[in-house]
């Protein structure tokens, strides 16, 4: 089994470094929307400021190098060059699934990072879905102390799991499961998809089951269910994955209605954000922090001043993105005037949502 899982997280890596792995006829949803351009933002570009605080850690920007990898020899190098950047920059970072760890203790090294990465806001990694296979609180506390994570995410992967050889098929009574574990960890549980999306409906639902945000992951980004296609032989099989390709929420779309469904918690948006203006288009439509994962795999497997001169490019676009709509601060950037194409009307601005004084709710467990 535990062989099976790391050839699983060698085979992904390649898959997704190597082939077409986007999703089909979907699209994240944030190129339906524009800034109003400020031509005289009566700003200085090199002091606006993108800093902001979350979980009791001070972020120079609200990005994430999303998670991605581990449980494999390779992936030690990749995470540990991601975390190096993210450390040089300031930002936030997400391990991969740490499964392999867990059934493989030796397969620890592959996720941690702290020692390249003290200071950063790092969030572990856990399977909703292993919670019907055996799995609890003590794993996903190891999951979390292992690493040193401030964080953990649950992340729900339905889709990938049904089109995947061997995959986890039993979804059923979860939500009691996942209160369960959010009341007994001890750290900030953040709900993750890996690339469908949360419904604003699935997020309210986990939040009152004590989760303490989401990341909506959305569609328009990597596929899993194309990843999953390309490392399947059997050619039925293949061509069922294949048809989900353009399967999911929308990125813009699942964050707008997870924002309004779970107001005054972080909610964060990945799935396809490929540059500082996506992620600027993020923020002002409520993200607390916005994710990328595939453009920066690349530049792991690299090295970690590769993966750092990446993401200061996205930091440094998000920078120009705020002072060309004539915002000077997160604060402002999440007032700016953003419309939409279709009819050019303004975005309501949302309420900060001052993720970093949020409490989590530890209420007891319904009878």
């Amino acid at each position: 089994m535990s062989g099976d899982i790391e050839a699983r997280k060698r085979e992904h890596i390649d898959t997704v470094l190597g082939a077409d792995v986007s999703a089909k006829g979907v699209s994240t949803g944030f190129e339906r929307f524009f800034f109003e351009h400020a031509a005289l933002p009566e700003l200085d570009l090199d002091a606006v400021d993108l800093s902001t605080r979350l979980f009791g850690r001070a972020l120079k920007a609200p990005l994430l190098i999303s998670s991605m990898t581990g449980g494999t020899p390779r992936a030690r190098d990749i995470n540990r060059n991601l975390a190096a950047a993210a450390q040089s920059l300031g930002i936030a970072m997400g391990v991969g699934s740490q499964r392999a760890m867990i059934e493989q203790p030796a397969l620890g090294e592959t996720y941690r990072v702290r020692d390249v990465a003290p200071d950063i806001l790092l969030f572990a990694n856990f399977g909703a879905v292993q919670l019907n296979y055996g799995y609890g609180v003590d794993e996903a506390r190891r999951a979390v102390d292992d690493i040193g994570a401030d964080a953990l995410f649950l992340h729900f992967n339905p889709l990938q799991e049904a089109v995947q050889p061997g995959g986890d098929r039993n979804w059923a009574g979860l939500y009691r499961k996942v209160e369960r574990l959010a009341s007994a960890l001890g750290v900030p549980v953040v709900g993750k998809e890996v690339g469908n999306g949360i419904s604003g409906e699935v997020a309210r639902r986990l939040v009152e089951c004590g989760l303490a945000g989401v990341d909506v992951s959305g569609a328009g980004g990597t596929s899993w269910s194309e990843v999953e296609a390309h490392r399947q032989p059997d050619p039925e099989v293949r061509a069922v994955a294949h048809v989900f390709a353009g399967w999911g929420i929308p990125t813009a779309s699942a964050l707008a209605d997870t924002v309004r469904a779970i107001p005054g918690r972080p909610v964060f948006a990945s799935g396809g954000i490929r540059d500082g203006v996506d992620a600027a288009k993020a923020i002002r439509l409520g993200a607390a922090l916005a994710g990328t994962a595939a453009p920066m795999l690349e530049h792991g497997a690299d090295a970690a001043d590769a993966a750092a001169r990446r993401m200061a490019r996205m930091l440094e676009e998000l920078r120009i993105a705020a002072f060309c709509a004539g915002a000077g601060d997160i604060a402002a950037l999440r007032r700016a005037v953003l419309r939409r194409k279709a009819d050019w009307q303004p975005v309501p601005a949302i309420a900060d949502a001052r993720p970093d004084t949020v409490s989590v709710p530890r209420r007891a467990l319904r009878r």
